[in-house]
């Protein structure tokens, strides 16, 4: 597995982490039961995987406990932790910074670690971007001097909302929506590298479009019902582009994957995985990167025929 730095000073990462949405109980995904669940950490483990990503609202915290319990079992310095604040384990969404303090410390308990590598604010509306109007950063400064986490930042998405939280706070982690399909944060990957910063790429795959198993026909329940008929041809059609314009690729997963990574700005990218079988498909797929001229073509592939459709996540 291929490393890439994290935070200043601290042991590179893994470029592929691990998602840990899927492993909390009642998550909206397919049921993973514990034993499940520390299989396939134990394997990320074994494959190279040193990154975890996970938050308080995955699973009402049960995402945290059940990497926790084999955390304990770890030397801490060999993991990087990345957890959020903002959606809490009970369910409540609240980003209001008197929470901060409260969400970190049950993070930590429920992870068996006595620090985070980073915290991150989970998907805020963007008037908690800024510094200057938010009291969130002193809070998240302060909890860096006692110890408790290296690093902060959010998951933000535009380009726009990136250069406000890079500009007016010390962030120095990027959790971003980043996927051949959506590639607005690449504009701000200049100024992250300017900062000191990095980026997680989350949804890869674009919720599983990018895996070629949807196609126009196909319907969709639970957290994927929100497209429309319409959509979901308009995602079939630019998919089917897409693997046109891979085909020298092993796979339409690999060049997924690859596509993130072959960005400097981006430290690591966490697909979901809800089998270990998943998760080694993944491992194998990103050992293929993607060259210079593959990358350029997909970039303008987003550039004339994605982005003026303002697709909807």
């Amino acid at each position: 597995m291929k490393t890439r730095k994290y935070l200043e000073g601290g042991i590179e990462v893994s470029e592929l982490g691990f998602g840990a949405w899927q492993l909390g109980v009642d998550s909206g995904w397919k049921a993973v039961t514990e034993s499940e669940a520390e299989r396939m950490i134990r394997t990320a483990l074994d494959r190279g995987i040193n990154f975890y990503d996970t938050a308080p609202n995955y699973g009402n915290g049960t995402s945290e406990e059940r990497l926790g319990k084999v955390f304990k079992t770890l030397d801490r310095e060999s993991i990087v932790i990345n957890s959020k604040f903002g959606r809490l384990d009970n369910g409540i969404v609240d980003f209001s910074s008197k929470h901060i303090q409260g969400s970190v410390d049950r993070s930590l308990k429920r992870l068996n670690v006595d620090y985070l590598d980073s915290v991150i604010i989970h998907s805020p509306p963007r008037e908690f971007l800024d510094g200057n109007q938010n009291d969130h950063y002193a809070i998240l400064e302060r909890l860096q001097e006692e110890g408790k986490i290296k690093a902060y930042g959010a998951s933000v998405d535009a380009e726009d909302e990136i250069k406000t939280l890079l500009n007016t706070t010390n962030a120095k982690v990027i959790q971003s929506f980043f996927n051949i399909l959506h590639q607005d944060c690449v504009g701000a990957f200049g100024l992250v590298k300017e900062k000191g910063a990095t980026v997680i790429a989350k949804i890869p795959f674009d919720s599983g479009w990018l895996t070629g198993k949807y196609h126009a026909e196909s319907t969709f329940t639970g957290v994927r019902d929100r497209w429309s008929a319409e959509e979901i041809r308009t995602r079939a059609r630019l998919v089917e582009h897409v693997k046109d314009i891979v085909a020298d690729q092993p796979s339409l997963i690999s060049a997924a994957l690859s596509f993130c990574t072959s960005f400097d700005a981006v430290s690591t990218v966490i697909p979901g995985a809800i089998s270990e079988d998943q998760l080694i498909a993944n491992i194998d797929a990103i050992q293929h990167p993607i060259g210079p001229e593959l990358r350029a073509a997909l970039e303008e592939f987003y550039r004339e025929e994605v982005r003026p459709l303002q697709l909807p996540w």
